[in-house]
């Protein structure tokens, strides 16, 4: 049953060049026998049938928790407006019903989804950044948090680090996160060395300085889950 809701809901987040943007994310598993099939659906049809205004993401979730051990995500995002229009899209449609069947068929279970909004963005997006750790933080005043963290990355993120946070609306788990942070590289050296490993001595302690300011001033909260997942293909 679990499966079956995922298929029929997986219409749905993104990377966008505008500040802010709406999302919608379903993370599910798929046995290792079953992953080059699901790629292949997935680029068959977006390829041909991409939403307008839409960016389409598959992930691998690479590096995870016990409690966090789904195998991939789906991503989905845009404006309000295209979101709305693909989730509001009625009528007959054979080559999305069809390609709902063999995704069904092919996945294990569904694990879960929510939808939220992407607040800010620091960094090149016309580059790929395929490498993203993601943070997950269950923030007692996600508004203050948000201004602080804009604050921060605005003065002080390296050039070649691409990083985004945004706020979960809708499927927050008993965990309480209701903040998100992805901070995505190039490579994986870089993802596994981290920021400061991109930056200068002189860099590095405006840095440092920047983030005790963004401790003082974010209004609180705890990190809940972290992971690194992989980019698999956009469309």
């Amino acid at each position: 049953m679990k499966k079956t809701i995922l298929i029929l809901c997986l219409l749905g987040a993104f990377i966008m060049k505008a500040q802010e943007s709406y999302f919608t994310v379903y993370n599910i598993t798929v046995e290792p026998q079953n992953v080059s099939t699901i790629y292949k659906l997935f680029d068959d049809y977006y390829s041909k049938n991409k939403p307008a205004g839409v960016s389409v993401s598959l992930y691998e979730n690479h590096f995870n928790d016990a409690g966090n051990n789904y195998t991939h995500s789906v991503v989905f995002g845009g404006s309000l407006e295209n979101l709305g229009n693909m989730y509001g899209g009625g009528g007959e449609n054979t080559s999305w019903d069809l390609f709902l069947t063999r995704i069904n068929q092919h996945t294990k279970d569904g694990f879960s989804s929510a939808m939220g909004v992407r607040l800010h963005t620091f960094g090149d997006t016309g580059q790929p950044h395929p490498f993203q750790h993601y943070i997950l933080v269950d923030a007692e005043n996600a508004s203050k948090m948000a201004e602080a963290w804009a604050k921060m990355n605005g003065a002080t993120n390296p050039a070649d680090r691409l990083t985004m946070m945004g706020t979960v609306t809708v499927g927050q788990g008993p965990d309480g996160a209701n903040v998100w942070v992805i901070n995505a590289f190039k490579d994986f050296k870089s993802a596994m060395g981290g920021i400061n490993t991109m930056m200068t001595p002189q860099q590095k302690q405006a840095r440092d300085k920047a983030w005790d300011e963004f401790i003082a001033n974010n209004g609180g909260g705890n990190v809940v889950r972290s992971g690194m997942r992989i980019l698999m293909k956009t469309w």
